[in-house]
């Protein structure tokens, strides 16, 4: 059977065998995790570069069993610290994305390949991505004639996150290849982390130009894309596994505190993020909010300054971007206003931060950087 076909039916799944491949999933742990098979992935490509699998495994914290068991999910940090631990080959996350196919994410394949539209796809996959991937947030910006799908990990700041979202967009990609056909390319990639000495590689996968030291992690394509229909869905199906989905997401409830750390790290790089508009969006006023938030030991602008935070290291470890360029990113009104609020934060100035950070990883800081601060 041609592989659009089996993934149009669910991979032609009984529903006994789909409802225990959900049982299964509605036991994954609520913390931040991702499929096992990212970790298959690493071991694949560490075989074919001749390192040691077993022992990085296990210097990760992870059971160097994992491959071979019944696990479905493992711990965001660990899989980060595995892919860190291995990244000699600087290319690492894109070799990992790119063999993580629409094909072996059963649930998400059987969803959106049976979605009325592109765009309707990447809106369910920006939807239900925690089902089978909690590392991160998709979003989906429409900026006139321009379509920008992204992906902002939830924990940008630890080890490995870099490499882990650009193992996210190559997996996108590939996403959009299932549905769109083989042939399909971006306009352009951004990726936030520095060039590595061969970008070859990227160009040859993406087939498109890759644009580092970005301060997000996005495909660009045109916006009538969104549009395109999906030959051959099948709204049922699409309907039968929504309904699984959502008893997944009911069976894990999240606080508001989570649910709000989610949305800021997604869109603390885009927009002043205002506590006015989370209200809008969950239909409450603002004294409720506040309220609800005080209720679980915090506050909007402690959740912001969070966000901001752990974006900023990430920048600043990641990529070669200028404190003054980071500053705008994060919507601050000058770089003296971001180096105040990086002192309040972590009690030095960010050109101190990331000097020390670098030089844990003996990686030299750019010599034409400012160092304001």
């Amino acid at each position: 059977m041609p592989l659009s076909a089996k993934l149009r039916s669910g991979f032609c799944l009984t529903e006994a065998a789909l409802a225990e491949r959900v049982h299964a999933t509605e036991k994954a742990p609520s913390t931040r995790f991702v499929p096992v098979d990212d970790v298959r992935a690493i071991q694949v490509d560490l075989a074919e570069l001749s390192a040691g699998f077993g022992s990085l495994v296990a210097e990760a914290g992870l059971d160097p069993q994992i491959i071979d068991s019944r696990t479905k999910l493992v711990p965001f940090t660990a899989v980060g610290r595995l892919i860190a631990l291995a990244a000699d080959c600087q290319q690492l996350g894109l070799l990992i994305g790119e063999r993580v196919t629409l094909a072996s994410q059963w649930l998400r394949a059987s969803m959106l390949c049976n979605c009325d539209t592109v765009g309707d796809a990447l809106q369910a996959l920006k939807a239900h991505l925690c089902v089978q991937d909690r590392g991160g947030v998709v979003r989906l910006g429409v900026f006139g004639e321009i379509a920008v799908p992204s992906y902002t990990p939830y924990e940008p700041e630890v080890v490995g996150a870099a490499l882990h979202s650009e193992q996210a967009l190559a997996k996108m990609t590939n996403v959009l290849r299932a549905l769109c056909g083989a042939r399909w390319e971006p306009l352009e990639v951004l990726l936030p982390r520095s060039a590595p000495d061969d970008s070859t590689p990227y160009g040859a996968f993406f087939r498109a130009p890759v644009r580092f030291d970005q301060e997000m992690t996005a495909l660009i394509f045109l916006a009538p894309l969104v549009q395109q229909t999906i030959a051959g869905a099948d709204p049922a199906v699409r309907r039968r596994v929504e309904e699984r989905i959502r008893r997944i997401e009911v069976a894990q409830p999240a606080k508001l505190t989570d649910e709000l750390r989610h949305y800021l790290r997604a869109t603390v790089i885009k927009q002043r993020c205002k506590a006015e508009r989370i209200a809008r969006l969950r239909l409450v006023n603002r004294r409720t909010l506040s309220r609800r938030l005080r209720a679980e030991g915090t506050s909007f602008r402690q959740l912001t300054n969070e966000a901001q935070f752990a974006v900023a290291k990430q920048l600043l470890a990641d990529t070669s971007m200028n404190l003054t360029q980071i500053s705008a990113a994060l919507n601050f009104s000058e770089l003296a206003a971001f180096t105040h609020a990086f002192r309040r934060w972590s009690g030095m100035a960010p050109s101190t931060w990331r000097k020390e950070k670098r030089s844990e990883t003996n990686s030299p800081v750019d010599s034409d950087m400012p160092q304001a601060g």
